[in-house]
């Protein structure tokens, strides 16, 4: 094992935020009703980083005491709420420039990933400096809390090593990747002794009681019993629920999250005295409902109201939303945003929204396979102010993930413009040609936003789940069943009453369902009245645009092995997995190889003049397999044909080690904060420096 893999990342390129001036634009005096508006923001932000320890914890049990250590070690000792004098505090460290530069590097990385996992691989990294310069740093932050707490985690935080054995802090401490216990990793949803197939059984006795494992973590508590978490504000008492044969027990829980959950409750509360309409107001307040009671139904009714929120000036989600860091794959982790809408880009994306029930049915399955009624969704973009998430914001959003709630009332897409815009400048661009680099670096901004817009829009929001709703209730015809694209014979299976999608996919939900919208844009990004929408007409435009879309996920699909784990034969990030898949898919047929050089490095070459006789069939035979399993709930040959889809041959793992050694850090971005004057009753936006100290000042002012 190469201690390379797991070292913390040097250099990253830190970039802002960009959305002060929008924030500022927002106040509607004329109304007499002061910044509304602003506070309605504030209040949404702050409810939204009152959960971001929950994503701390899910991630592994370690990581809140970890977080927290990096927080005191900053945090002035008179107030928690400022940062330290950082030029007194390196030099009573006593440590070389570059450790103390290394030193700020860690800590904020963990601040940014919430853990010391990537958010972006779920792969744990260690300093870059020795224990001994690191404790130096700690024992010279005076902080009594943060030096005993350094004493119980410092062999966690260098270890590289599963630990031989129990450690008395922490029975899996030393996991280097997040996963099942039982596999050798580690993961905050589960105690060290809950294996896969447990989480199976109880999650059938969940379905059969209708109960959401979305915002829950599960505990064993003795052979066959267990304990489910529920977060929420509010204690409720317990109940017992038995598997049909009684050897199997889960009593359910609330409370868990409390104070995280109490906080996030209270500022939705605030929020919805701001509220700009009642549906938006009514929203806000079936969140807060949500995070009271941990009642996910709560939340579904937030996502129902959040849909028919139409045009919002500011727009927000949040919640346990996504989720692709659980093993299992069915319960999923905090996050939230609120951002400012911008309507010039909105409107541009509006074009596509109209075309949008035309554009569906170019996708290459049949109408029995696509929502029966299109609901035309509201596609805004957005600029983000605060996202509350571990690592990165992503730069779109498809939601809600409930597929009842989808093919039955429609989806909103939100386009984050200041993340897919935020700039690090002279980041070198890797595995691609000097021969195409300059059409690559030109055209790369606009192919990926009809990427992101596609991926959206037509890729999350198509595609039917064949369902028997309730007993005896169908979706579908089942007198004269669709015939199965694959097979050509009808349909044989579907959604039995409680599955869903992630009950029945697990834990390759998440990657597959983004290889298949990735797979509608790249199918649909050649479509020229599509590309017209975005101002691209002229052929060589439309050429050099798409030629770059194939450009972009070609290579994305070779960088995805960073993130590939070839011991455990693992993929550490959904969409990752999926860009994989789409390049073998590519370079099996023809359009896409991969040159390796003499200097140990490698290029992606996409042969322009075969992307649309060999490329687009590739893809669309790629996507009717990938909707047919998905809209018929065939598990078992859907989950065998992804995995084979993106299995990793051996020969590739050479691949894996260049890509590694060239690998460059991820963008850091430093996100402002907003505060609230009580006297003035106003709220007002600070940017950060873009520096290590101030990303760290901007996390210790969040107070969360």
């Amino acid at each position: 094992m190469s201690k390379a893999l797991f070292l913390c990342d040097t250099n990253a390129p830190l970039a802002r935020l960009e959305v002060k001036e929008h924030f500022d634009s927002l106040s509607d005096k004329e109304k007499n009703y002061g910044d509304r508006q602003k506070l309605l923001a504030h209040f949404i932000g702050r409810a939204a980083w009152a959960g971001a320890r929950i994503t701390s914890a899910t991630t592994s049990h370690v990581s809140p005491l970890l977080f927290q250590l990096i927080l005191d070690i900053f945090s002035d000792k008179h107030d928690s709420k400022k940062i330290r004098d950082v030029a007194a505090f390196k030099a009573d460290a006593g440590l070389s420039e570059e450790n103390w530069k290394l030193f700020l590097e860690y800590s904020v990385q963990v601040l940014y990933n919430l853990s010391n996992f990537k958010s972006f691989g779920d792969t744990k990294f260690v300093p870059n400096i020795s224990e001994a310069d690191f404790k130096k740093a700690v024992i010279a932050s005076g902080s009594d809390s943060a030096i005993v707490v350094y004493e119980k985690l410092k062999d966690h935080i260098f270890a590289l090593e599963p630990a031989d054995s129990v450690n008395s802090y922490c029975d899996f401490a030393q996991m280097l990747h997040i996963g099942f216990p039982a596999d050798g990793h580690t993961t905050g949803y589960y105690t060290e002794e809950v294996s896969k197939q447990e989480v199976e059984a109880v999650q059938s006795i969940l379905e059969a009681n209708n109960i959401s494992p979305l915002n829950t973590r599960l505990f064993k508590t003795a052979s066959n019993n267990y304990t489910l978490k529920i977060a929420s504000a509010n204690s409720t008492p317990s109940s017992v629920f038995k598997s049909t044969d009684g050897f199997i027990a889960v009593t359910v829980e609330y409370s868990d999250f409390q104070p995280q959950m109490f906080k996030a409750a209270v500022a939705m509360r605030f929020a919805a005295e701001f509220a700009a309409n009642d549906t938006q107001r009514d929203m806000i307040l079936k969140y807060a409902e949500n995070f009271e009671s941990g009642d996910m139904e709560a939340h579904k009714e937030s996502q129902r109201l959040w849909i028919k929120d139409v045009g919002p000036v500011v727009e927000s989600n949040i919640g346990f939303v996504e989720t692709y860091r659980d093993p299992a794959g069915v319960r999923a982790e905090w996050e939230g945003f609120v951002a400012v809408v911008n309507k010039e880009q909105t409107a541009k994306f509006g074009k596509l929204v109209d075309g949008a029930k035309e554009f569906i049915k170019r996708l290459p399955w049949g109408e029995a396979f696509e929502k029966d009624v299109f609901n035309k969704p509201d596609f805004t973009s957005l600029e983000v102010l605060t996202f509350a998430t571990s690592g990165g914001p992503p730069a779109g959003i498809n939601i809600p993930n409930y597929d009842d709630i989808r093919m039955t009332l429609g989806f909103k897409n939100v386009s984050l413009a200041n993340i897919t815009n935020a700039k690090t400048p002279g980041v070198k661009v890797t595995f691609v040609s000097a021969e195409d680099l300059p059409t690559f670096e030109k055209w790369r901004p606009t192919a990926f936003e009809v990427q992101v817009g596609l991926h959206e829009l037509l890729g999350h929001g198509s595609g039917k789940l064949l369902t028997e709703e309730s007993e005896g209730k169908f979706n579908f015809d089942t007198k004269n069943p669709p015939a199965n694209p694959i097979t050509g014979e009808p349909v044989k299976t579907w959604y039995k009453p409680g599955q869903t999608w992630g009950s029945q996919f697990g834990a390759i939900a998440s990657t597959y369902e983004e290889c298949r919208a990735e797979c509608v844009g790249m199918a649909l990004c050649v479509d020229r009245e599509i590309l017209s929408i975005f101002h691209i007409t002229s052929d060589e435009d439309v050429s050099d645009a798409i030629f770059t879309n194939y450009t972009i996920m070609a290579r994305a699909g070779l960088a995805s092995l960073e993130v590939y784990d070839p011991k455990n034969a693992r993929w550490g990030q959904a969409h990752m997995q999926a860009r994989y898949g789409i390049l073998r898919t590519l370079m099996n047929a023809g359009l896409v190889h991969i040159e390796e050089t003499d200097d140990e490095n490698l290029f992606v070459h996409v042969d322009r003049s075969k992307i649309l006789t060999h490329g687009v069939p590739a893809v669309k035979e790629l996507l009717v397999k990938l909707q047919t399993y998905k809209a018929t709930a065939d598990s078992e040959n859907g989950i065998a044909f992804y995995k084979a889809l993106t299995s990793v041959p051996e020969q590739w793992i050479k691949y894996r080690d260049i890509v590694i050694k060239r690998k460059l850090p991820r963008m850091i971005l430093v996100q402002g904060n907003t505060f609230l004057d009580e006297k003035s009753e106003v709220a007002t936006f600070k940017e950060y420096p873009l520096t290590l100290e101030g990303f760290i000042e901007s996390v210790i002012e969040r107070n969360f």
